[in-house]
């Protein structure tokens, strides 16, 4: 394990692309021992600047000084020489290979000949006083996510790196194991045996572990400070260049309570249902549940415990094995037809490969649900083009969609602004029912702001959204009510307002048993 952490200083470090600064003299700064948060939107060159740093990008000018030495990486083999790791946000670890064998096989040296009584007593060795444990002879890919990210984050410690980098480390545990991981790594800064700088988008890890932060905006540093003397406020404001909609996020202020209008009958009821995985296994497992005019109900769970499955079965994607599916008390089998008649809408996960298609442009894209009606088509054959490009672009004036024009490829928008062009898509007509999955992964903090408000304004207009995030963080702050889904069920329910994250977070990995709540019994029982 590491003994002695290392420092870090960069300075001035600049990165170009062509004709695009991706960098522009960046410097910063992190002691031996110290906790360092990177902050910024997407494309702000926070990405760029740690690969500069371990090796896989060279820097056009600038200075990496380590120990007060300054050190040219250009390999990631220079940059573990010298004590530097990095845990990125995509596992790197062999799936057929059990856990014993990724942490031996990733050292520098390895034997001809593995020993490997004597390297598993080694690993325990290494491993002892560790606040989590793994399963070492357990191939990884029978690993649950938050456990393969625990184990990159150990064999960081294993192969002895003093100065660990971290992309969105907490992006795939509960709420338990992330405080659990950052708070042991917190601890071994504290110890000096290691410096940590941690690339993240949730503010709260970065109010509780970091002793500073750095926050990068448009390729410059936009401000850095030590936590102690700023807030949520402060962090988003230099992020984004206003404090508007981050007062009070690090408190997780619920949402104003549902509209009065909310009535017994439910928009959106499921009953007991079923749907198989790719892998043809049970994937979504006698899951009922309801949600209500003008209401935001969450689902909250680890990835992986059934939720691409329940959102493709409700819009369509994928076929349901049994159970009942009602959208205003009537019967749903989610066919494009019974979708707009029923005013079924949609954001799926990743909308550019789900709900687009890629080639066609933006227009088209946009009238995907209504092509073959008036005023866009005549008698249900003749499409009206002009039609298509005046209604793209009042959508694209009214969600604020950045393109070229109605005519440019769908595929050319960044992420955001595909997110934008298929919730215009989508709330164009009146929705009586809206389901999103992971509306905001990846995307900047003002497309956050934007998307989280148009989500709102649905449900203010009496739409029932149910809406499936991974990131609890943004289901507390958006949700009325929360569920939580664990190996296909739904295991707890309970009003956002009254939420406790420790319960939830229980529930999510599957530490409370796999019986439903009482409050989720009740809602059951009601149907």
């Amino acid at each position: 394990m590491a003994t002695v952490a290392l420092d870090l200083e960069m300075i001035d470090v600049t990165k170009r692309f062509g004709g695009f600064v991706a960098l522009d003299g960046v410097s910063l700064r992190a002691p031996r021992g110290s906790f360092h948060a990177l902050l910024g939107e997407n494309g702000a060159g926070k990405s760029t600047l740690v690969k500069c740093l371990v090796g896989y990008q060279l820097a056009d000018s600038g200075q990496v000084i380590v120990d007060a030495r300054e050190r040219d990486i250009r390999t990631p083999q220079q940059a573990h020489a010298i004590g530097i790791g990095m845990v990125y946000q995509h596992f790197t670890l062999v799936p057929c290979m059990s856990v014993a064998e990724n942490l031996v096989m990733a050292r520098a040296q390895v034997p001809m000949i593995i020993d490997w009584r004597r390297e598993r007593e080694a690993l325990e060795d290494a491993l002892r006083g560790l606040p989590f444990r793994v399963p070492l002879d357990v191939p990884v890919a029978n690993l649950a996510a938050g456990e393969k990210q625990k184990v990159e984050i150990l064999k960081q410690l294993y192969l002895g790196r003093r100065l660990l980098i971290l992309d969105e480390p907490t992006s795939v545990l509960t709420p338990a194991e992330a405080d659990e991981v950052l708070g042991y790594l917190k601890g071994l800064t504290r110890a000096g045996a290691l410096t940590v700088l941690m690339i993240t988008h949730k503010f709260r890890e970065v109010m509780a572990f970091a002793d500073a932060v750095t926050v990068l905006r448009r390729g410059r540093v936009s401000g850095t400070g030590s936590i102690p003397g700023l807030d949520v406020a402060d962090l988003g404001a230099l992020m984004v260049g206003t404090r508007e909609g981050f007062a009070g996020a690090a408190e997780h202020a619920s949402p104003a309570a549902p509209p009065a209008r909310l009535g017994d009958r439910p928009a959106l009821e499921i009953r007991a249902l079923e749907a198989e995985g790719d892998n043809g296994l049970p994937a979504v497992r006698s899951l009922s549940l309801q949600v209500r005019p003008g209401e935001i109900v969450g689902i909250a769970g680890v990835s992986g415990n059934g939720q691409r499955e329940l959102v493709q079965t409700l819009i369509g994607q994928r076929q349901r094995v049994s159970g009942a599916i009602q959208v205003g008390g009537v019967a749903y089998r989610a066919t494009r037809a019974q979708m707009r008649a029923l005013g079924v809408s949609a954001l799926p996960e990743e909308p550019l490969g789900n709900a687009c298609v890629r080639e066609m442009s933006v227009a088209e894209n946009m009238a995907l649900r209504s092509f073959d009606r008036p005023p866009l088509a005549a008698g249900g054959l003749w499409l009206r083009r002009r039609e298509f490009t005046r209604q793209a672009r009042q959508l694209i004036s009214d969600y604020k969609v950045k393109t070229r024009g109605p005519e440019a490829p769908i595929g050319t928008l960044s992420g955001g602004n595909v997110q934008r062009a298929v919730l215009a898509r989508e709330l164009s007509r009146k929705a009586a029912v809206l389901i999103v999955a992971n509306p905001v992964f990846g995307l900047d903090f003002a497309a956050v702001a934007e998307i989280h408000q148009r989500l709102r304004k649905a449900r203010d207009e009496g739409t029932a959204v149910l809406m499936v995030s991974e990131d609890l963080d943004e289901l507390l702050e958006v949700s009325d009510r929360l569920l939580v889904m664990f190996n296909g069920r739904i295991v707890h329910e309970t009003p956002t307002a009254l939420a406790d994250v420790g319960t939830i977070g229980r529930h999510m990995a599957g530490h409370a048993g796999m019986e439903s709540s009482p409050s989720t019994q009740t809602t059951a029982s009601s149907q």
